[in-house]
């Protein structure tokens, strides 16, 4: 059992601040999310005094685990596992050291205003079988959008070193050779909302809408807004478990990834110090605790979204980087609510109340106009009157997560906006929650009746909560125009200043692999 996961991260100080800052560090690191728990661990590994600053009482970020009723285990912000990175985990030993993965084979479940519904399955076979059922005529569309995700797949993300996720991000034209000119798989990175995307390859209107959401998770657009297919594909690259995109839950709960590499990283000998807020990065130096203390070290590594690296940095920061980290969009649209229930909802296209979907992910879907006209209403500060929600059961793989006979469901939603023309999220909090109960309950008839507890965090919440700046959840877009060779590199301008998290390439999600390239970028130049 990790020692971290015991206390739910809450591990506190290992000794006095003035005994840490009475020592010389090689490097220390700014944040104990799990890209900085993981730049540390490699660093540690490879023979440097690392010191791990948090300034929450609680590691692990966004990452994490906490109890907000008696016998509820949630993590309030990141739900389930699909994209950590393979030689994060190999190298690492995480399986070892207990990260138990179950895929969600059922894949994703999109019920319709017209009562039917549609079971996608991670399975091939079982997702063909429901398109020849469902939409018959989609079913070589079907077959051609999975093999144009698997050609991108196997072309830029293969198992290995050879990954373009590992190292320095390539540029367009570096993408463009391993595509040998794939002017599909071009445009699915590059080019593609996925409204055209979906278009291009299936005529079912139903089937076109249950896709839509994966081309915006935690994405400030519309799905008709260029560059949003790329997303989808961002999301569908992984190979956990080595099933290629697959997603899938943790025994226990996603703040294990963060609670175990916490527990490795000390074990390799960093120091990790929690409720330790830095008030300043001082470039070649170190930093300046909010108590006034120096703490020194040649290098500093900043887990924390790039906007707020730069308000830490002040006058130190490079003009040129700052203009490139203020360039990049990080408003967040996305509300992220928390759920006790007594039952399961029980879904009237497919009722039951532990049915395979509740294994799997659920989808509340948007028809294409409600996508444009509710994206504009949210950019101008109003609630829309519906939203799409993607919905997570972690009970259902782990009872352990909740009291005997109860349930969890995560609800991730959008679009909101990050703040209101009217009043604020303190004020419109209930109305918020209940905007997102109807829009589950016009498929569920036991939602809202089955709700027990719920806990509710627009932007603003998930900012001050997570320190993730507009309460962006992968600290900046990753459209297009903000990926690849144009995403921010852990190495800045700034003497020994580097950055080690979701803002930087390949981009967000529970990964790892940032911390990995960042760690090597350090070892590089010494």
């Amino acid at each position: 059992m990790s020692g971290t996961a015991t206390k739910l991260g809450l591990i506190g100080l290992p000794c006095p601040i003035t005994e840490l800052a009475g020592k010389r560090w090689d490097v220390i690191v700014v944040g104990a999310g799990h890209n900085g728990l993981a730049c540390a661990t490699y660093l540690a590994r490879a023979g440097r005094r690392v010191l791990v600053l948090e300034r929450r009482d609680r590691v692990g970020g966004a990452c994490t685990l906490e109890e907000p009723w008696p016998g509820y285990l949630v993590s309030p912000c990141a739900y389930v596992c699909g994209l950590l990175h393979p030689l994060v985990i190999e190298e690492l030993g995480l399986i070892e050291r207990g990260l138990d993965w179950h895929p969600a084979a059922p894949g994703l479940f999109v019920p319709f205003d017209d009562g039917s519904s549609v079971q996608l399955w991670g399975d091939d076979g079982r997702a063909e079988a429901e398109i020849s059922r469902f939409a018959p005529r989609d079913l070589a569309g079907w077959r051609a959008m999975t093999g144009l995700k698997q050609r991108v797949r196997d072309a830029l993300r293969p198992l290995g070193h050879d990954d373009v996720w590992v190292g320095r991000a390539p540029a367009r034209n570096e993408i463009e050779r391993r595509l040998d000119g794939d002017r599909e798989a071009i445009s699915l990175l590059f080019e593609w909302s996925m409204v055209e995307f979906v278009e291009r390859y299936l005529e079912d209107e139903r089937l076109q809408e249950a896709l839509l959401g994966q081309g915006v998770i935690g994405t400030n657009a519309s799905p008709h807004d260029p560059g949003t297919a790329s997303i989808h594909f961002h999301h569908a690259s992984g190979r956990m478990g080595g099933i290629p995109g697959m997603w899938g839950y943790l025994r226990g709960g996603m703040g294990l990834v963060s609670f175990i590499l916490c527990d490795i990283a000390q074990e390799s000998g960093a120091v990790v110090a929690a409720g330790v807020p830095v008030h300043r990065i001082v470039p070649g130096e170190g930093v300046e605790l909010e108590g006034g203390e120096r703490l020194h070290a040649p290098v500093v590594v900043s887990n924390a979204d790039p906007r707020r690296t730069l308000s830490l940095l002040g006058d130190s920061a490079d003009p040129a980087w700052q203009a490139q980290v203020e360039g990049i969009p990080i408003t967040g649209c996305t509300v992220k609510i928390t759920v006790a229930l007594d039952k399961l909802p029980d879904f009237t296209a497919r009722p039951g109340t532990l049915e395979p979907h509740h294994f799997g992910q659920v989808n509340t879907p948007l028809s294409k106009l409600d996508w444009v006209r509710h994206h504009r209403t949210s950019l101008t500060g109003e609630l829309p009157e519906r939203l799409w929600t993607e919905l997570y059961f972690q009970s259902s793989h782990d009872p352990s997560v909740a009291p005997p006979g109860r349930h969890t469901m995560s609800v991730f939603a959008q679009p909101v906006p990050y703040s209101f023309r009217q009043g604020d999220w303190d004020t419109r909090r209930e109305e918020v929650a209940q905007v997102a109960l109807s829009s589950i309950g016009r498929f569920a008839s036991n939602i809202p009746s089955a709700v027990l507890h719920m806990e509710v965090m627009g932007p603003p919440d998930i900012e001050r909560r997570t320190g993730l700046t507009g309460g962006h959840i992968f600290q900046g877009e990753c459209l297009p125009d903000y990926m690849w060779g144009k995403r921010l590199t852990p190495r800045t301008p700034m003497e020994g200043m580097y950055l080690c998290g979701a803002g930087t390439y390949p981009g967000g999600s529970v990964i790892g692999i940032n911390g990995r390239n960042a760690a090597m970028e350090i070892l590089a130049v010494e």
